[in-house]
């Protein structure tokens, strides 16, 4: 079914063939302290491991600790390590390990690094036996340990190839590029090698040292369009394809191709800006709920993504502590024109949406505003569409401002304070600093950054969701970000292909896969 090379094994000659996925990769790099992507979080975590993981229900679960404790203050973890825990050149996975690997996350300073930014320090009794403590109260710490980006890296290997732990690292790391070549962790698999926009190809760790994956290899092929991925499933040059937007599955219908929709914790809003130099009007709270309260979700969500997609009420995933439950803004233009009117507003205005010219998760940017411009226009509200490259949308939104416009958010880890700590509006926050808090002081929110500090100190499950669910509630009310539609994910493979997932830690967990 796929192209693969063919390795036979015993006196039955079983055939094993690699596993192909066909994606449009987005890897900035292979070093797990400077990776930064979708496709990084699946390669951190096939090729390197981390202390724990997460289940099928986002239930931490043992990887290389084999327990762990939390002191009652949610500021101390001693993770004891499974002594079996062997790297791919067979040397042990020690307490060294993590320490070397925690500290040069911290260090490199790169996207990543705000994972290890809570560690004040971690002392290594014995080489089993870690101890991380940090700065202030984590309760999602132990969840954070599972993201692929605080993996654990052969600190002997990386070391003798000019990786730095210490701080000197952001400036003197000179191990970036033997990383493009080589890996040195402790995962199922290997790189067997990488082609910058072209392929990426791993092969089964021989010495892994829990069971090992069903698949000898597994090769990235670089394919940018969903109708060429959709192709190479049903010819069967890919085995599966990650990419796939609802109207090509449709295309798949009928044929071998296995195409399944189930939820993600992914989520397209949009954001205002009442500090933006372009506003014609002042974007009070009146003005920012007529605007939610005048775009039709239902009606969005089926024309951006054929009905495959949930409203959302508030920038914390459904399926996240206090993601659910909220209240999703009724459609009500004739609503948004009285608060227009209360607002001095009540002849509409022009309003400039600046966004980035993408399609992220199936929903194309360009149509998606295209159809919230068609229905601001019902209430009086202009909107002049410039969609431009990701880099400029950067600039402009730290710039200047944007009024009004439109991006996308997926979770670095499973765990909801990296959602209130950027779209919370505290002081000093990404979003505050997007809105022109600088300018209108009257958008901080300190609310959020107290709730946010009470949930990563309760000392029970029950007792922070409340406060993530507060704090959803906060930034609902705000309506500085308003969500638009969390995307269904779509799962398409091949016949035989089977143990595929969506994981909220590791994207897409390989060791599972058979084919």
């Amino acid at each position: 079914m796929a192209l693969a090379a063919t390795v036979l094994y015993g006196p039955a000659q079983a055939e094993e063939r690699a596993l192909v996925i066909a994606r449009d990769m987005d890897v900035n790099s292979l070093d797990p302290a400077r990776a930064w992507c979708d496709t990084c979080q699946i390669y951190n975590t096939s090729v390197y491991e981390q202390l724990v993981t997460l289940d099928k229900d986002n239930k931490v679960v043992p990887v290389l600790a084999k327990s762990w404790e939390v002191n009652k203050e949610q500021t101390q973890l001693t993770f004891k390590l499974d002594p079996a825990a062997k790297f791919s050149d067979g040397s042990p996975v020690e307490a060294k390990d993590v320490k070397w690997s925690f500290e040069r996350l911290k260090n490199i300073k790169g996207n990543g690094a705000f994972l290890a930014d809570p560690i004040a320090s971690i002392d290594t009794p014995d080489a089993q036996t870690v101890v991380v403590h940090l700065s202030a109260p984590n309760s999602e710490f132990l969840n954070q340990a599972a993201a692929g980006f605080l993996a654990v890296i052969n600190s002997d290997v990386a070391s003798a190839e000019g990786a730095l732990s210490d701080v000197t690292a952001v400036d003197k790391d000179t191990s970036e590029n033997w990383f493009l070549t080589h890996s040195a962790g402790s995962g199922p698999f290997v790189l067997a090698s990488y082609e910058p926009n072209a392929e990426l190809r791993l092969k089964r760790n021989e010495n892994y040292w829990r069971k090992a994956p069903a698949v000898p290899e597994v090769v990235f092929r670089q394919v940018k369009d969903a109708v060429a991925q959709a192709q190479m499933l049903q010819s069967g040059a890919a085995d599966i394809a990650m990419q796939i937007d609802p109207e090509t599955a449709k295309t798949l219908e009928g044929s071998n191709v296995t195409v399944e929709q189930v939820p993600s914790y992914n989520y397209v809003y949009i954001a205002l800006s009442p500090g933006a130099k372009a506003n014609t009007v002042k974007l009070t709270p009146e003005v920012r709920e007529a605007i939610s309260i005048a775009i039709d979700r239902t009606s969005l969500i089926d024309f951006t993504l054929g009905g495959a997609g949930r409203p959302i009420a508030t920038p914390i995933p459904l399926g996240f502590p206090g993601g659910d439950g909220h209240e999703i803004p009724a459609y009500n233009p004739d609503r948004a024109k009285e608060l227009l009117a209360k607002a001095g507003a009540a002849d509409g205005f022009t309003i400039k949406s600046i966004y980035p010219d993408m399609n992220v998760y199936g929903v194309d940017f360009s149509l998606m505003m295209q159809k919230i411009q068609q229905d601001l226009a019902k209430v009086g509200i202009k909107v002049e569409l410039s969609p431009v490259p990701f880099a400029n949308w950067r600039e402009a939104a730290n710039g200047d401002h944007i009024p009004l416009t439109a991006v996308f958010f997926a979770p670095d880890f499973y765990g909801s304070s990296q959602y209130v700590d950027v779209f919370g509006l505290s002081e000093g926050s990404v979003w505050a600093k997007r809105a022109g808090a600088a300018t209108d002081p009257t958008l901080v929110n300190n609310e959020t950054g107290k709730l946010l500090k009470q949930a990563l100190a309760a000392s029970t499950v029950a007792d922070a969701d409340k406060l993530w669910f507060e704090a959803g509630q906060q930034m609902a009310k705000d309506r500085i970000i308003i969500p638009m539609v969390s995307p269904n994910l779509i799962l398409a493979h091949g016949p035989n292909v089977k143990g595929m997932r969506y994981s909220a830690c590791c994207n897409l967990p390989l060791a599972e896969i058979s084919n």
